[in-house]
């Protein structure tokens, strides 16, 4: 785990968006989007319920958090 997968992961909790945290972070919202499944899988957890508008964390991403 990588210091700055964990600022991509508190990013998107704080926007509740992959597209505007890949805007502020200043990366493309495909790169981000992989960065946090890679963490997912490295945890073993779902940390966040995704819609077509938004990003919500789960339970344990609000423990990650």
């Amino acid at each position: 785990m990588e210091l700055r997968t964990l600022s991509y992961f508190l990013a998107v909790a704080r926007e509740q968006n992959m597209t505007e945290a890949a805007n502020v972070l200043h990366v493309t919202q495909p790169t981000l989007s992989r960065q946090i499944a890679d963490l997912e899988d490295e945890l073993g957890k779902k940390l966040f319920t995704r819609t077509s508008r938004s990003t919500v964390l789960t339970e344990d991403g609000m423990h990650l958090r």
